[in-house]
Protein backbone atom coordinates (compact mmCIF):
# COMPACT_ATOMS: atom_id res chain seq x y z
CA UNK A 1 0.00 0.00 0.00
CA UNK A 2 2.63 2.34 0.76
CA UNK A 3 4.36 1.63 -2.62
CA UNK A 4 1.55 2.03 -4.20
CA UNK A 5 0.46 5.46 -2.56
CA UNK A 6 3.65 6.81 -3.33
CA UNK A 7 3.41 6.00 -6.93
CA UNK A 8 0.28 7.48 -7.46
CA UNK A 9 1.30 10.39 -5.17
CA UNK A 10 4.63 10.89 -7.90
CA UNK A 11 2.29 10.27 -10.77
CA UNK A 12 -0.20 13.20 -9.39
CA UNK A 13 2.30 15.40 -8.94
CA UNK A 14 3.25 16.68 -12.40
CA UNK A 15 -0.21 17.45 -12.96
CA UNK A 16 -1.01 19.53 -9.75
CA UNK A 17 2.11 21.37 -10.07
CA UNK A 18 1.44 22.33 -13.77
CA UNK A 19 1.95 26.20 -14.35
CA UNK A 20 -0.25 28.89 -14.66
CA UNK A 21 0.27 31.68 -16.85
CA UNK A 22 -0.12 34.59 -15.33
CA UNK A 23 -2.85 36.91 -16.48
CA UNK A 24 -1.95 40.02 -18.49
CA UNK A 25 -2.06 43.06 -16.62
CA UNK A 26 -4.33 45.99 -18.20
CA UNK A 27 -1.69 48.67 -19.39
CA UNK A 28 -2.56 51.98 -17.44
CA UNK A 29 -3.84 54.38 -19.93
CA UNK A 30 -1.82 56.65 -21.16
CA UNK A 31 -2.70 60.45 -21.99
CA UNK A 32 -1.62 61.64 -25.27
CA UNK A 33 0.12 64.57 -24.76
CA UNK A 34 -0.81 67.88 -25.75
CA UNK A 35 -0.04 69.27 -29.37
CA UNK A 36 2.04 72.45 -29.38
CA UNK A 37 -0.14 74.66 -31.36
CA UNK A 38 2.08 78.39 -30.87
CA UNK A 39 0.73 81.15 -28.92
CA UNK A 40 -3.21 80.58 -29.34
CA UNK A 41 -5.50 78.01 -30.97
CA UNK A 42 -5.84 77.68 -34.09
CA UNK A 43 -9.16 79.18 -35.81
CA UNK A 44 -11.23 78.01 -38.68
CA UNK A 45 -10.84 79.55 -42.29
CA UNK A 46 -14.18 80.26 -42.31
CA UNK A 47 -14.30 81.68 -38.69
CA UNK A 48 -12.08 84.97 -38.82
CA UNK A 49 -13.00 88.19 -38.37
CA UNK A 50 -11.72 88.96 -41.96
CA UNK A 51 -13.89 86.11 -43.73
CA UNK A 52 -16.84 88.04 -41.96
CA UNK A 53 -18.99 90.57 -43.78
CA UNK A 54 -17.24 93.67 -43.48
CA UNK A 55 -13.66 92.18 -43.00
CA UNK A 56 -10.81 93.08 -44.62
CA UNK A 57 -10.63 90.10 -46.39
CA UNK A 58 -13.65 89.61 -47.35
CA UNK A 59 -13.54 93.17 -48.78
CA UNK A 60 -10.70 92.12 -51.08
CA UNK A 61 -12.88 89.00 -51.96
CA UNK A 62 -15.65 91.12 -53.32
CA UNK A 63 -13.88 93.17 -54.68
CA UNK A 64 -12.29 90.86 -56.59
CA UNK A 65 -15.62 89.09 -57.78
CA UNK A 66 -16.98 92.68 -58.59
CA UNK A 67 -14.31 94.18 -60.84
CA UNK A 68 -12.87 92.94 -64.13
CA UNK A 69 -9.65 91.25 -64.72
CA UNK A 70 -7.02 93.26 -66.80
CA UNK A 71 -4.94 90.03 -68.11
CA UNK A 72 -6.27 90.13 -71.56
CA UNK A 73 -4.48 94.01 -71.60
CA UNK A 74 -1.43 92.79 -70.00
CA UNK A 75 -1.04 89.93 -72.41
CA UNK A 76 -1.52 91.60 -75.33
CA UNK A 77 0.75 94.75 -73.83
CA UNK A 78 3.46 91.80 -73.12
CA UNK A 79 3.27 90.43 -76.70
CA UNK A 80 3.45 93.71 -77.98
CA UNK A 81 6.33 94.54 -76.39
CA UNK A 82 8.24 91.04 -76.76
CA UNK A 83 7.81 91.16 -80.36
CA UNK A 84 9.29 94.61 -80.48
CA UNK A 85 12.44 94.06 -78.09
CA UNK A 86 13.06 90.67 -80.35
CA UNK A 87 11.99 92.29 -83.63
CA UNK A 88 15.30 95.00 -82.65
CA UNK A 89 17.45 92.22 -81.16
CA UNK A 90 17.40 90.29 -84.44
CA UNK A 91 18.25 93.51 -86.87
CA UNK A 92 20.77 94.27 -83.88
CA UNK A 93 22.19 90.65 -84.48
CA UNK A 94 21.96 91.46 -88.41
CA UNK A 95 24.26 94.24 -88.73
CA UNK A 96 26.75 93.01 -85.99
CA UNK A 97 27.58 89.73 -88.50
CA UNK A 98 27.81 92.38 -91.25
CA UNK A 99 24.22 90.90 -92.92
CA UNK A 100 21.63 92.72 -94.84
CA UNK A 101 18.46 93.84 -92.61
CA UNK A 102 15.82 91.95 -92.43
CA UNK A 103 13.51 94.26 -92.75
CA UNK A 104 14.89 97.68 -92.04
CA UNK A 105 18.18 99.07 -90.24
CA UNK A 106 17.55 100.14 -87.18
CA UNK A 107 19.42 103.10 -87.61
CA UNK A 108 17.76 104.23 -90.73
CA UNK A 109 14.63 103.82 -88.60
CA UNK A 110 15.79 105.84 -86.30
CA UNK A 111 16.72 108.18 -89.22
CA UNK A 112 13.65 108.26 -90.42
CA UNK A 113 11.57 108.67 -87.23
CA UNK A 114 13.39 112.01 -86.09
CA UNK A 115 12.96 113.21 -89.80
CA UNK A 116 9.15 112.95 -89.12
CA UNK A 117 7.19 114.47 -90.58
CA UNK A 118 9.66 114.69 -93.68
CA UNK A 119 9.13 112.01 -96.39
CA UNK A 120 6.15 110.77 -95.28
CA UNK A 121 2.04 111.53 -96.88
CA UNK A 122 0.40 113.34 -94.47
CA UNK A 123 -2.46 110.85 -94.93
CA UNK A 124 -0.64 107.86 -93.71
CA UNK A 125 0.82 110.22 -91.30
CA UNK A 126 -2.54 111.05 -89.69
CA UNK A 127 -3.59 107.13 -89.64
CA UNK A 128 -0.68 105.96 -88.26
CA UNK A 129 -0.79 108.69 -85.31
CA UNK A 130 -4.58 108.00 -84.86
CA UNK A 131 -4.03 104.49 -84.02
CA UNK A 132 -1.23 104.76 -82.14
CA UNK A 133 -2.89 107.51 -79.89
CA UNK A 134 -6.28 104.99 -79.74
CA UNK A 135 -3.90 101.88 -78.61
CA UNK A 136 -2.29 103.87 -75.83
CA UNK A 137 -5.24 105.56 -74.64
CA UNK A 138 -7.04 101.74 -74.15
CA UNK A 139 -4.11 101.03 -72.47
CA UNK A 140 -4.34 103.73 -70.33
CA UNK A 141 -7.80 103.56 -69.46
CA UNK A 142 -7.48 100.03 -68.69
CA UNK A 143 -4.65 101.24 -65.85
CA UNK A 144 -6.34 104.24 -64.28
CA UNK A 145 -10.22 103.25 -64.47
CA UNK A 146 -11.82 100.54 -62.40
CA UNK A 147 -13.13 97.85 -64.18
CA UNK A 148 -16.24 96.49 -62.62
CA UNK A 149 -17.72 93.48 -63.58
CA UNK A 150 -21.70 93.54 -64.61
CA UNK A 151 -22.88 92.36 -60.76
CA UNK A 152 -24.42 94.05 -57.38
CA UNK A 153 -23.50 92.88 -53.93
CA UNK A 154 -26.66 92.28 -52.00
CA UNK A 155 -26.40 92.87 -48.16
CA UNK A 156 -26.70 89.91 -45.64
CA UNK A 157 -25.93 89.76 -42.36
CA UNK A 158 -24.26 85.93 -42.42
CA UNK A 159 -22.48 86.20 -45.81
CA UNK A 160 -21.45 88.00 -48.83
CA UNK A 161 -23.65 87.31 -51.87
CA UNK A 162 -22.30 88.13 -55.19
CA UNK A 163 -25.89 88.28 -57.86
CA UNK A 164 -25.33 89.32 -61.91
CA UNK A 165 -27.00 91.99 -63.21
CA UNK A 166 -28.89 89.88 -65.24
CA UNK A 167 -30.71 88.09 -62.53
CA UNK A 168 -31.82 91.29 -60.60
CA UNK A 169 -33.10 92.44 -63.68
CA UNK A 170 -35.08 89.62 -64.16
CA UNK A 171 -36.69 89.87 -60.64
CA UNK A 172 -37.46 93.54 -61.27
CA UNK A 173 -38.65 92.65 -64.66
CA UNK A 174 -40.96 90.05 -62.71
CA UNK A 175 -42.25 92.77 -60.56
CA UNK A 176 -42.74 95.41 -63.06
CA UNK A 177 -44.84 93.10 -65.01
CA UNK A 178 -47.49 91.97 -62.35
CA UNK A 179 -47.35 96.28 -61.09
CA UNK A 180 -48.58 96.82 -64.58
CA UNK A 181 -50.58 94.16 -65.48
CA UNK A 182 -48.73 92.75 -68.72
CA UNK A 183 -47.03 89.92 -70.31
CA UNK A 184 -43.67 89.41 -70.01
CA UNK A 185 -42.66 90.53 -73.71
CA UNK A 186 -44.40 93.90 -72.76
CA UNK A 187 -41.43 94.82 -70.23
CA UNK A 188 -37.67 95.07 -70.61
CA UNK A 189 -35.18 95.78 -67.72
CA UNK A 190 -31.56 96.72 -68.35
CA UNK A 191 -29.44 96.92 -64.74
CA UNK A 192 -26.39 98.98 -64.87
CA UNK A 193 -24.30 99.70 -61.57
CA UNK A 194 -25.77 102.92 -61.38
CA UNK A 195 -29.35 103.28 -62.69
CA UNK A 196 -32.17 100.34 -63.41
CA UNK A 197 -34.08 101.18 -66.84
CA UNK A 198 -37.72 99.45 -66.84
CA UNK A 199 -39.11 99.64 -70.24
CA UNK A 200 -42.82 98.99 -70.66
CA UNK A 201 -45.26 98.65 -73.28
CA UNK A 202 -49.05 99.32 -72.07
CA UNK A 203 -51.56 97.07 -73.30
CA UNK A 204 -54.19 99.26 -75.66
CA UNK A 205 -56.89 100.74 -73.63
CA UNK A 206 -56.00 99.92 -70.03
CA UNK A 207 -54.51 102.74 -67.87
CA UNK A 208 -51.34 102.59 -66.72
CA UNK A 209 -49.57 105.10 -64.37
CA UNK A 210 -45.63 105.20 -64.08
CA UNK A 211 -45.24 106.09 -60.34
CA UNK A 212 -46.92 102.84 -59.75
CA UNK A 213 -44.40 100.69 -61.81
CA UNK A 214 -41.48 102.90 -60.15
CA UNK A 215 -42.58 102.06 -56.41
CA UNK A 216 -43.31 98.82 -57.50
CA UNK A 217 -39.88 98.33 -58.82
CA UNK A 218 -38.45 100.44 -55.83
CA UNK A 219 -39.84 98.38 -53.11
CA UNK A 220 -38.22 95.30 -54.74
CA UNK A 221 -34.68 96.66 -54.85
CA UNK A 222 -35.01 97.93 -51.32
CA UNK A 223 -35.69 94.14 -50.50
CA UNK A 224 -32.63 93.42 -52.14
CA UNK A 225 -30.46 95.64 -50.98
CA UNK A 226 -28.07 95.76 -53.61
CA UNK A 227 -25.09 97.97 -53.25
CA UNK A 228 -24.65 100.30 -54.43
CA UNK A 229 -28.09 101.17 -55.00
CA UNK A 230 -29.05 102.28 -58.35
CA UNK A 231 -31.79 104.52 -59.49
CA UNK A 232 -34.65 103.61 -60.91
CA UNK A 233 -36.12 104.82 -64.20
CA UNK A 234 -39.25 104.13 -66.05
CA UNK A 235 -40.17 104.58 -69.36
CA UNK A 236 -43.25 103.70 -70.92
CA UNK A 237 -44.21 103.69 -74.66
CA UNK A 238 -46.31 105.42 -76.17
CA UNK A 239 -47.86 102.91 -78.72
CA UNK A 240 -49.64 100.12 -77.13
CA UNK A 241 -49.97 96.45 -77.48
CA UNK A 242 -53.06 95.01 -78.37
CA UNK A 243 -54.36 92.80 -75.44
CA UNK A 244 -55.23 89.20 -76.18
Amino acid sequence: MSHAAERHHRGAAPHDAAPHEAAPQEAAPQEAAPLETGAGPIAAPDSGPDLRPGGARMERVLARETSSSRASAAIIAAILVIGLCGYALLETAVRAVGQPPWLIDPQTAADRVTALPAGVAPLLLGVTGAVVFAAGLFFFLNAVLPGRRARHVLADPRAAVVVDDEVIASALARRARLAANVTQEQVMVVVSRRQVLVNVRPTSGVPLREADVQAAVEAELRAMAPSPMPEVRVNLAASGVIGA
